[in-house]
């Protein structure tokens, strides 16, 4: 059977996911693209359901599969030109918890394309576990695809200000700022929380003063500053610098 009505109540269901409230209340999210399914398949993701369009003739994992027309399945994906597949999995929901090596805290982040790409150069560059504080929703579908599957082989871990700076405690804060020590020049401590904040307001003011150093990225006098996501990568990579060297 192929579902050809927008009005369709799978169709409804599975479109609310693009919505915060909604994933949240099913605990599932929206993987759109063949490339990212197969990913989120591969690495053992929980796929509840696979949602394909008329005429589809891709992988299909043996998973549970609807197949959906052209308007129903537009109505789904978020993407303005669907591939002709997409997943509903379910959100990883990790504890907040100490992290086991130098993590990312993410403060206020508010862009989802930034979420997502912070995320997947979180992965490219080994920070596994990453705590974010009143941030945009990593699982969003423009954080999703912004990760480019990263958001599926990080600890997101989700919680109050309150709790994280809690789990965190004893570990060195590096804040990023504009007025901080050189980057390039800057001796990391062996295990560090890098915190990233808001891309118009910087961190907020409690984890600013909870910082133990602050870093900057050196840029020429024309430039006022780097993306948020930019500033993360090169960030990331800094600190490691030695440790990709060895590699």
């Amino acid at each position: 059977m192929v579902i050809v009505s927008k009005n369709n109540s799978l169709v409804k269901e599975l479109s609310s996911l693009k919505e915060k409230k909604f994933r949240k209340r099913s605990g599932t999210f929206l993987v759109e693209g063949e490339k990212m399914v197969r990913e989120a398949v591969a690495c053992g993701m929980n796929v509840r359901m696979l949602a394909v369009r008329d005429g589809y003739e891709g992988e299909t994992y043996s998973l549970p599969t609807t197949v959906f027309g052209e308007d129903a399945f537009k109505a789904i994906c978020d993407e303005k030109t669907p591939q002709g597949i997409c997943a509903v999995v379910e959100i990883p929901t990790f504890s907040v918890q100490a992290p086991k090596e130098s993590c990312l805290v993410l403060d206020g982040v508010s862009d989802p394309s930034n979420v997502g790409a912070i995320i997947r150069t979180a992965n490219a560059a080994g920070y596994r576990e990453v705590y974010f504080i009143d941030c945009a929703d990593p699982f969003s579908p423009k954080s999703v695809r912004a990760s480019m599957s990263g958001v599926f082989f990080v600890r997101v871990m989700q919680g109050t200000k309150e709790e994280i700076l809690s789990v965190l405690d004893g570990i060195p804060f590096l804040a990023a700022d504009m007025n901080g020590e050189n980057l390039f020049t800057f001796q990391a401590p062996a295990k560090f929380a890098l915190c990233i904040g808001n891309e118009g307001n910087g961190l907020s003011a409690s984890v600013r003063e909870r910082a133990d150093y602050t870093v900057r990225i050196p840029m020429d006098k024309n430039t006022e500053s780097l993306n948020a996501a930019v500033s993360a990568s090169v960030a990331m990579y800094l600190l490691k610098q030695k440790q990709f060297q060895l590699q």
